[in-house]
């Protein structure tokens, strides 16, 4: 039983219908084995709970764990190759990276970084797309499980478009499925996410052996990428001729639904909005990926009324990296930049999307997302250096929303001073306590 001090702030209610940030100057959060049992003013909880060690975090501001909800595990290594669009950058960086890891050594030491690079950021929850090699999702899994990050991945699957390395058939693409989900799903913090690469690349019997995994694996998750780039949305209108529009490619595989998260979603129609909301599914934003291969600008406002879910994701490789504190920004600019068709987001908006809006894509809700009493003690400590601009901010900030805001702004991954999952500190601070 620990005893956190700590300033606090959180998002657990939508602010995009109605909900405000929610912030404690001086909180108290009583943890007992991993949980979050009591929430309160810290001098009252005390005094209720005088014989419990007491870790102070005063000195920065403590937040929920980050969720990222879409995130290539095999391309760490090639974050930051600019100039392309999205086709160009596959067939050029990421396929050819991608066949690399049929060499399990290879596997192993990627997904080392990966992991490393997800703490380093504050994420403890993550929706990871994972290799065309079993042996290496399944080093993925190990890494996790050694760290101890929540982790929801899968074998990704292709019959078409894509180097022969990657590519696979509907039986095997089953049979490797279910092994793997045989011996990670469920286990530790590990689920299983059904893992079609795109429907450009999945013929209509993968899309099947695709479906008969996510009836035949319960509790498992569905993930796949939409309508990110008009040339690739062009290619899969050639290819799905009877297909009323893309995300139609999948729904009619009964793979659009509550378990679904379709990453991008950038040019979507108005039948594709109304699909997605009326299954339950969510969208990943990715709003840096989208600005580094020329996408487009994402249309928020379009989903939000049409009552599509919406996270955020860092889409690394083709992301410029794994913090969703630069995610939030630039969705935020996003937002800005299309004027009066954008929805102009707050801090917490932004919180939100980081955070609770990904536990609930996720299908955790009940356990992280928030620091409310009850969850899981899945948090992220950010304290800047002294005299960095963050700190300078942060002790000049005029409200616990400008305060968030200058952490979306400034913050970034030294900044992110300790990182806890279910009470256990995975991230050594560099900085007391």
């Amino acid at each position: 039983m620990t005893l956190f001090r700590a300033r606090v702030l959180d998002a657990p209610d939508d602010p995009f219908a109605g909900g405000v940030l929610r912030s404690d100057e001086d909180a108290g959060l009583l943890v007992v084995d991993g949980t979050i049992r009591e929430r309160g003013d810290f001098t009252s909880l005390r005094a209720g709970h005088p014989g419990e060690e007491v870790v102070d975090l005063r000195a920065g501001v403590l937040l929920p764990g980050l969720v990222d909800t879409h995130v290539h595990y095999p391309q760490v290594r090639i974050i930051g190759a600019l100039g392309m669009p999205l086709l160009e950058w596959l067939e050029r960086c990421a396929l050819p990276e991608e066949c690399r890891l049929a060499d399990l050594g290879y596997a192993r030491a990627v997904a080392s970084e990966f992991v490393g690079g997800l703490v380093s950021a504050g994420t403890t929850t993550a929706l990871v797309f994972g290799s065309h090699f079993a042996p290496a999702v399944d080093a993925l899994f190990e890494e996790v499980a050694r760290v101890g990050l929540r982790v929801t991945a899968g074998l990704v699957v292709s019959d078409r478009g894509l180097p022969e390395p990657l590519l696979t058939d509907a039986d095997r693409a089953y049979d490797e499925a279910v092994a793997l989900a045989a011996r990670w799903h469920g286990v530790g913090r590990a689920r299983y996410a059904v893992t079609p690469r795109f429907s450009y690349s999945a013929s209509d019997e993968v899309l099947d052996a695709c479906a008969a995994v996510l009836t035949d694996v319960p509790g498992s998750r569905f993930t796949t990428h939409v309508n990110e780039n008009p040339a690739e949305v062009a290619a899969v209108t050639r290819l799905f001729v009877g297909a009323e529009h893309y995300v139609g490619t999948y729904d009619r595989h009964g793979l659009v639904g509550k378990s679904s998260v379709l990453a991008h979603n950038v040019h979507p129609t108005d039948g594709e909005l109304a699909v997605l909301g009326g299954r339950g599914a969510a969208v990943a934003h990715c709003p840096s990926s989208n600005s580094a291969l020329g996408s487009g600008l994402f249309p928020l406002r379009g989903h939000v009324d049409h009552g599509v879910r919406v996270a955020l994701g860092s889409d690394v490789g083709a992301g410029t990296g794994f913090s969703l504190f630069k995610e939030g920004l630039q969705a935020y600019f996003m937002q800005a930049l299309l004027g009066p068709e954008g929805l102009p987001l707050t801090a917490a908006h932004l919180l939100h999307l980081a955070t609770r809006s990904g536990a609930l894509a996720l299908g955790l809700g009940d356990e992280v997302g928030d620091l409310g009493a009850g969850r899981s003690f899945d948090a992220v400590w950010v304290r800047p250096l002294a005299d960095d601009p963050l700190d300078v901010g942060l002790r000049n900030a005029g409200s616990p929303d400008d305060a968030l805001a200058k952490i979306f702004a400034l913050g970034g991954d030294s900044d992110v001073a300790g990182v806890w999952v279910a009470g256990e500190r995975i991230k050594p601070g560099r900085r007391a306590p």
